[in-house]
């Protein structure tokens, strides 16, 4: 039998929370908008405020603390057409909705969902012109939002018209379905079909980029989705960021990418928590953060060791590549400025940084040519 999975979009339906809670917290979802559902409520213990599962999708009134922006990495300033940003040269990403299975409170894009926001756009054939006339472009991410929110026709239909264009070869699924509500996949065999469809065709590749955060959410109905998705061809990766008291402990951090790798969803990136308004309560010193992923990488195999950390700064992608008494290490992984690509920059510490800009004093910044330069 299909399992129906209940949404709540208002704290008064949640019966676990205190009538003084639900009046505290309305404050916090009068400012962030708020959505979870009843199978991901059921992964909660309640009885424990500080639950990890419950950091994720209940608001907390440390959300108000003033910290940050709501564009923090100014995803803004790489916007071309309405709904698609071109911020590397071979890459687009496209914003396909504006909602998700829930909203995690610490959302980078939680801009997204206030009422003033226009940047999604509902008919993306601007955003596919856009990509059909730039041959620079081999890969597409589809994001928002979930984009598996999106009825499986819909969905279709961007596929199907990405799958026309020559140059695109492989689009990428930026999605939390599977770990907030896996009967998306497990009672939908015509998705699974339309995944098979778009890996059978010749050159191109379709990748699912899972967003599971703790290893409570690897829950059997959630490697099962993950196994059937696998099963049509379609490549399989995580990436989180790192959480303050969600999975910045090195046990569970290891639990989580281990558990992913044993499945087939290979940990691919995770990232320091962006800057983003309302998230100072999940964001995590990065040289703390440093030691906590060393640490994690030293228990693991070459597969899920391979997992890079990295900061989505405006200015591109950057690696977080390690310290040592007096100075940290970083590279562009991507950048956004062809001058910058390939940089190895060194800092300065500074123990209480949450994000590149806290590095103010740069000791040496040059771009690394070979590897031999760089021994």
């Amino acid at each position: 039998m299909k399992r129906k999975v209940k949404y709540i979009i208002h704290l008064d339906k949640i019966d676990e929370l205190s009538l003084q809670e639900k009046v505290e917290l309305k404050q916090v979802t009068d400012k962030f908008a708020f959505r979870t559902n009843d199978y991901y409520n059921s992964l909660i213990n309640w009885d424990d405020p500080n639950d990890p599962i419950r950091r994720i999708v209940i608001p907390t009134t440390e959300e108000l603390d003033v910290w940050g922006k709501l564009d923090a990495s100014n995803e803004s300033k790489y916007t071309k057409v309405h709904g698609l940003e071109h911020k590397y040269p071979d890459t687009a990403l496209l914003l396909v909705t504006d909602v998700c299975g829930i909203y995690c409170r610490f959302c980078f894009r939680k801009r997204l969902f206030m009422n003033d926001n226009d940047e999604v756009a509902r008919d993306v054939s601007q955003g596919l012109e856009y990509i059909r006339n730039h041959p620079e472009i081999n890969n597409v991410l589809l994001t928002g939002g979930d984009p598996l929110v999106l009825a499986t026709f819909k969905l279709e239909k961007i596929l199907k018209a990405l799958a026309e264009v020559p140059h695109v070869r492989i689009v990428r699924i930026g999605s939390k379905m599977l770990a907030v509500n896996p009967f998306r996949v497990l009672d939908d065999p015509d998705l699974l079909r339309l995944f098979e469809w778009f890996n059978s065709l010749e050159g191109k590749q379709l990748y699912l980029m899972n967003h599971f955060n703790h290893p409570r959410e690897l829950t059997e109905e959630a490697k099962e989705a993950v196994r059937q998705v696998a099963g049509t061809g379609t490549i399989m990766t995580n990436q989180t960021p790192i959480l303050k008291g969600i999975n910045d402990e090195t046990d569970t951090l290891h639990t989580l990418l281990e558990e992913l790798s044993y499945i087939g969803a290979t940990p691919y990136y995770v990232f320091q928590c962006r800057p983003t308004a309302g998230n100072k309560t999940y964001s995590t010193r990065i040289e703390d953060t440093i030691d906590l992923v060393e640490r994690v990488r030293s228990r693991m195999s070459g597969l899920g060791a391979r997992v890079r950390y990295v900061m989505s700064h405006e200015t591109g992608k950057i690696e977080i590549l390690g310290k040592t008494d007096t100075m940290i290490f970083f590279r562009y992984h991507r950048a956004a400025d062809p001058e910058n690509s390939g940089r190895f920059m060194v800092y300065r510490r500074n123990p209480e940084a949450h994000w590149f800009d806290d590095y103010t004093h740069l000791i040496e910044d040059y771009k690394v040519e070979t590897q031999e330069e760089y021994v």
